[in-house]
């Protein structure tokens, strides 16, 4: 009997090993990762640059706190800021951490304005973390019933619904901010339009509105900009991010600009371990091997070969619905039974993920090769395929 607190269904595999794109079971077994850790080890697994980083930093400080300057943290945050445009920083050791950062900013910067009760606009499908204030962002009834009640001050509306927002702002005069993921991953891989992301920036310029953006999982070069944002236009004044920005050291970040970026003030917030040395020097190695090795550039050549790799080996074109996302965030919404999908990948070797009910997600990493793209499309679409044949 486990002592782990049961709160996943865990897949009957135990990973040991893994290089690159690569990953290995306890039995010696190799799996194709089209996962990346749920969008996380974006450099692929073990990659050279960070972890020499960690050794090196592990041998030196690994934590001193947040009551004295940190160098590593100063130094990832003028890389960052160089990088995005983005003025200031707080450092802390998840997505969910840094949506609650931005939560708290809106609403601090909302009681500067005299509104008692702010409030933030939220999308339907949207997924900002598990935490409590994060999770009142987050859509969906099922997993809040049991942990009611949930934190007020969130405004929920259908996503690319410009008017929908509008509607809103007649209606309630606390909205002080809208936070949006450019694209929602667990609510099953659909990019918002850009048309609507513009809209939004005008309004909340319009309106004095915060804009603020969550890419922790289509950040850090998966879209194929270092940032999503820097490929669509549109600027927010308040950036998420983590998962992929220690490539599995957990760091996330809350970045601002302009007024957001004054906002909180000494005591407002704080973390014990955000922004440790350790972590930073991940984050600083993720960043600059993405530069230093233009990884961005292989975003869409790996994306093209998986899409071509799939279509070519699926036996009926009407087993799929829409192939959408941008970069290397692949949504393929299947007519099939999607229950076993993950279970039957395994068996042929490939690590996916379904959200959504019905999406096959596919993050995987920036350094796959070309031949590994193919092989992942290639064997989705068998899964896919024999998933039809057993149903029909």
């Amino acid at each position: 009997m486990s002592a782990l607190m049961p709160t996943y269904k865990r897949l009957p595999v135990t990973f040991v090993r893994g290089e690159g794109a690569v990953l290995w079971d306890h039995k010696g077994r190799p799996f194709l990762d089209g996962l990346s850790g749920i969008a996380v080890t974006n450099l692929g697994h073990c990659h050279p640059n960070v972890t020499a980083a960690i050794q090196e930093q592990a041998a030196t400080l690994m934590h001193a706190s947040n009551l004295f300057r940190i160098a590593q943290q100063e130094r990832l945050a003028a890389e960052l800021s160089a990088a995005t445009g983005m003025e200031a920083m707080f450092f802390c050791n998840s997505g969910a951490e840094a949506n609650e950062v931005a939560i708290k900013l809106a609403r601090r910067y909302g009681h500067e304005q005299g509104i008692n009760v702010p409030t933030t606009v939220v999308l339907e499908s949207a997924f900002h973390g598990r935490t409590m204030g994060a999770l009142a962002a987050t859509a969906g009834h099922i997993m809040k019933e049991n942990f009611e009640p949930m934190l007020q001050g969130f405004e929920r509306v259908p996503r690319n619904d410009i008017a929908a927002i509008e509607a809103a702002a007649s209606s309630n005069p606390n909205i002080v901010a809208v936070l949006v993921e450019p694209v929602q991953g667990e609510g099953g891989v659909r990019q918002l339009d850009v048309e609507y992301l513009r809209a939004l920036r005008a309004l909340c310029d319009r309106k004095n509105w915060l804009l603020m953006f969550d890419e922790v999982q289509c950040g850090n070069g998966r879209s194929g900009s270092l940032y999503a944002f820097q490929q669509l236009g549109v600027t927010p004044d308040v950036l998420v991010t983590a998962k992929g920005l220690g490539n599995g050291f957990p760091i996330g970040c809350c970045m601002a600009r302009g007024d957001a970026a004054q906002v909180l003030k000494a005591g407002d917030h704080g973390t014990t371990y955000g922004g440790n040395p350790l972590g930073c020097s991940a984050g600083s190695a993720v960043i600059n091997t993405i530069a230093s090795d233009s990884l961005c550039d292989r975003v869409a050549p790996i994306r093209e070969h998986i899409i071509h790799g799939f279509e070519s080996a699926l036996k009926r074109t009407d087993s799929v619905r829409e192939i959408r996302g941008l970069g290397l965030m692949i949504g393929i919404e299947v007519n099939v039974p999607a229950g076993d999908l993950v279970r039957l990948g395994l068996e042929q070797g490939v690590v996916i993920n379904v959200t959504a009910g019905n999406t096959i997600r596919l993050l995987p990493p920036l350094v796959m090769t070309d031949a590994q793209a193919t092989e992942l499309g290639q064997i989705v679409a068998d899964v896919v395929n024999n998933i039809e044949e057993s149903t029909s």
